[in-house]
């Protein structure tokens, strides 16, 4: 996502070392299947295996259809779909050969309900769900879990070109979770028995409607 992201993640890394962890970061654009597969590539060599992945890369620049924000369509597409599909391009031969990998999508609230303004982006959340479920159903070595945030604290709302939305939707953070509280159902589909897929979590907040 760009320098400010970049330089965060990589503070992030420090303070984990820093508590006796060990962790790394390496930047990439999931729009390019050889970038990711590089990343794959890079977590393998410096762990020796890849177990988990995260499917987290995502863009919601909401709009009407009439609006005709075609280059945004595209970009969600390309982020949301296409990003997820090359993170399960990169890593799934590793998980096979292994015999084991547990592949995490992040979906949305709006892949399970269409909303005005989010006829595209939630387009593109029910194509994650259905990638996840199809993967699922052909794996029997390798457990696939979709989470669907509802409103969250995040930088989503930042690439809403429309100011109405843009404005419409930040009224409504008020009621917003934390990142922490969707990083806590990660942990907990994870940290199940290998033997137990947990395949869906929605986490909304209790307020929300």
């Amino acid at each position: 996502r760009g320098p400010r992201r970049t330089d965060r993640i990589a503070a992030i890394a420090k303070d984990i070392q820093a508590d006796g962890g060990a962790a790394a970061h390496h930047e990439l654009d999931v729009t390019s299947l050889e970038s990711t597969r590089s990343f794959a590539r890079a977590a393998r060599e410096r762990y020796g295996r890849v177990d988990v992945l995260v499917n987290n890369a995502g863009v919601m620049p909401l709009s009407t259809v009439d609006a005709l924000k075609v280059d945004e369509w595209n970009r969600m597409i390309d982020v949301n779909v296409r990003g997820v599909l090359h993170g399960i391009a990169a890593v799934l031969p590793l998980m096979r050969e292994q015999g084991a990998g547990h592949i995490v999508n992040i979906a949305s609230v709006s892949g399970h309900r269409v909303d005005p303004t989010a006829a595209v982006y939630s387009a593109t959340k029910f194509a994650v769900r259905a990638i996840s479920e199809g993967l699922r159903q052909e794996s029997r070595d390798l457990r696939v879990t979709v989470i669907s945030p509802g409103l969250t604290r995040s930088e989503l709302t930042e690439g809403i070109s429309d100011s109405a939305v843009r404005e419409a939707v930040h009224d409504q953070m008020g009621i917003a979770i934390s990142a922490s509280a969707i990083g806590a159902a990660i942990d907990y589909a994870i940290g199940q028995p290998l033997d137990v897929d947990i395949n869906e979590v929605v986490v909304r907040p209790t307020a929300q409607g």
